[in-house]
């Protein structure tokens, strides 16, 4: 091994390999299971072209046209009857609008943002912190949100084909997110490959439908359906009011809900370190082909709802979306072919957004965790590169939302876009003020680019929150702040914890050491965990060794001298401590203290630790040797090792043969 000079910092050596320790059994069902794992220095080679990248990123925002429109009916229809069918395309048009602005916002913060983070990053830059929190809070909670709906709706995808499956919605969400949430764990470029197929799908089947129905509409083959049978929502009749008899709040009701398929446009600027090189610029073109496939298809359907009269259903099956693809294919058997096939990329396609949450969470989570604002495990990459943590967590929640809300696509709504379009509004408005900033070439026009697009989403957001506010948007409008606050207060526990933990770091290390070093074995009983810790505890070589028994049972305490004695142990002292009150903690740390009295002496506590093979295990045996590590590791200059001992192995693993 090379010897170092003082000033010059060590790097990492390469593993010797020379010493064959075996694996854990939960090691070896996490290879067979996910693969083997990947190196660091493999990272670079998981990254995404543009195809690819393409269906990561994008599957959530392309799959929010399969509900949208029914987002839209499901405001209007109990209103105003067979008049949304004429309101439906202005609504659809408007957001629409927002989404151009949206795109051209985003190819900005791309490339002015090239190493990811997205609304985080951008807010951070521009308005410090705690906006940034808002705007990160805002997608993660987005993020959770969108796996939740995501899943709901493709179990309904699934229940509007085959009927028999209505009753297992929320086994078949839970499922599909557990399904996604294994492929990701798999690694970026294996979850890849794997959602490109059903992207592409859905893609090329809502292309079909489209063109299919804009045929029939133009030569007079489609027709419209009754909206009045049974299970579908009850439909309004026309009245006086401005918008065909919709008063205002009630078409920027319908309009804010077109809003769901917003949600995920801001995925790909959150994950631009994922693509090939030149990232910033393959995820540009990812971006503008993600905004052109999901407003075609969201126009198209919505087009295609005002001659079909797809009316949403109570209790969510048959969606709009297989409304129109049993109308415009027909009763044929080819027509029934293609509607399976339409139900079945609607299905995978919906099954497949939530990826698009498994890919950005726990990358934008990870950025937070690298800030201190949340737990620093969501910063480590796992077993094949991604980071596995956030991947769970993730999932976690989202089934519990899933449960809570019986994967219903309706109950879940309210509480979607609001985070997404609070983001939004953030990150344009940080993108204006950096072109204020910087005023880099051709800053007026980004200038003017994403201030539109802040005040759209702004506006968008407002008009959300106040018509499902009463639905559920209240409980996102107080998470946010709530999450805030208890991620400020996380941030400034660690700032506390470094700066203990660096307070006087050089001077602890250039101390002298103290004048005499004692160990103190802590006994409970005579086995071979006990003779274990005594044996290492003579290799420290120490001016004092001596075993403590804390005698909380005197018959024990009798017996344990007995065996002592009987056995030899008399080169190795051992001290019984009389415990009356039985607080065995308390009587160790009376002991060590007592050592620790005369400023002159450092005491290393061995504690043996007894680990056992099965789980369950644990739960039959006491945590006393627990009790004592933290009673004693508060005292300066006491140091607590465990000494750790495997009940039920077979052997030791001896670590000294070379292969």
């Amino acid at each position: 091994m090379p010897t170092l000079r003082p000033d010059t910092a060590p790097g990492p050596l390469p593993p010797t390999g020379a010493v064959d320790v075996p694996e854990t059994l939960g090691y070896r069902v996490k290879n067979r299971v996910l693969g083997p794992p990947l190196d660091t220095d493999q990272l670079e080679n998981e990254r995404l072209g543009i195809p690819t990248g393409l269906a990561v990123f994008s599957s959530d925002c392309i799959s929010s046209s399969a509900y949208a429109t029914e987002e839209i009916l499901r405001v209007l229809v109990p209103v105003v009857g067979l008049a949304a069918f004429s309101l439906v395309v202005p609504a659809t048009g408007m957001m629409l609008v927002v989404l151009f602005f949206l795109i051209l916002s985003y190819r900005q913060t791309i490339k002015e943002y090239p190493t990811a983070g997205g609304a985080y990053m951008v807010t951070r830059d521009n308005f410090g912190m705690v906006p940034a929190l808002v705007a990160g809070v805002s997608l993660l909670i987005d993020y959770v949100l969108t796996v939740a709906v995501s899943a709901s709706a493709g179990a309904a995808a699934l229940a509007s084909a085959f009927p028999a499956f209505a009753p297992w919605l929320l086994p078949l969400a839970l499922f599909f997110i557990v399904l996604v949430a294994f492929g990701n764990l798999k690694g970026v470029r294996e979850s890849g490959k794997v959602f490109s197929v059903p992207t592409y799908f859905f893609m090329v089947m809502m292309a079909v439908v489209i063109a299919v129905g804009l045929f029939k509409m133009i030569t007079g083959g489609l027709h419209p359906q009754s909206i009045h049978q049974k299970g579908m929502i009850d439909a309004g009749s026309e009245g006086g009011g401005l918008f065909l008899g919709a008063g205002l709040v009630v078409f920027l009701h319908a309009f804010a809900s077109g809003g769901s398929a917003m949600t995920g446009v801001e995925a790909i600027s959150n994950g631009v370190t994922a693509f090939r090189k030149v990232e910033w610029k393959n995820a540009r073109r990812a971006l503008v082909l993600m905004g052109m496939t999901l407003g075609t298809a969201f126009l198209g359907l919505s087009v295609l709802s005002t001659r079909v009269h797809a009316v949403p259903y109570e209790d969510g099956t048959p969606t709009v979306i297989s409304q129109i693809g049993k109308q415009v294919f027909g009763e044929s058997m080819l027509g029934h072919t293609g509607f399976f096939m339409l139900q079945a990329a609607t299905m995978l396609i919906l099954v497949m957004a939530t990826n698009t949450s498994f890919a950005d969470f726990p990358r934008l989570a990870s950025f937070a965790a690298d800030d201190n604002f949340l737990p620093r495990q969501l910063r480590r990459r796992g077993h094949r590169l991604v980071f596995s943590n956030g991947i769970l967590a993730l999932a976690a929640v989202a089934a519990v939302l899933v449960v809570v809300t019986g994967a219903s696509v309706a109950r879940l709504i309210p509480l979607y876009a609001i985070g997404v379009f609070t983001s939004f509004t953030l990150s344009q408005a940080g993108m204006a003020k950096h072109h204020i900033t910087r005023r880099e070439p051709g800053w007026r026009w980004g200038l003017a680019v994403n201030g539109v697009g802040a005040v759209l989403s702004a506006v968008v957001d407002v008009i959300f929150a106040a018509a499902k506010f009463r639905e559920g948007a209240w409980i996102v409008i107080v998470l946010i702040p709530v999450f805030v606050v208890v991620l400020v207060r996380l941030n400034r526990q660690y700032a506390r914890d470094d700066a203990l933990l660096e307070r006087d770091a050089e001077a602890a290390v250039a101390d002298p050491i103290l004048r005499r070093h004692v160990v103190l074995v802590f006994v409970e009983r005579l086995d071979r965990a006990t003779a274990r810790a005594i044996q290492y505890a003579r290799a420290l070589m120490a001016d004092e060794m001596r075993a403590v028994h804390i005698a909380w049972d005197r018959t024990a305490a009798d017996r344990l001298a007995r065996e002592w004695v009987r056995l030899g142990l008399s080169r190795v002292p051992l001290e019984i401590v009389d415990c009356p009150d039985r607080r065995v903690p308390r009587g160790a740390l009376e002991v060590v203290a007592a050592e620790l009295s005369g400023g002159d002496t450092e005491v290393s506590v061995l504690l043996p630790h007894r680990n056992y093979r099965r789980f369950w295990h644990r739960f039959l045996h006491d945590n006393t040797a627990d009790e004592i590590a933290e009673a004693v590791g508060r005292l300066e200059h006491a140091n607590v090792t465990t000494v750790p001992f495997t009940m039920g192995s077979p052997g030791r693993v001896h670590a000294g043969a070379p292969r």
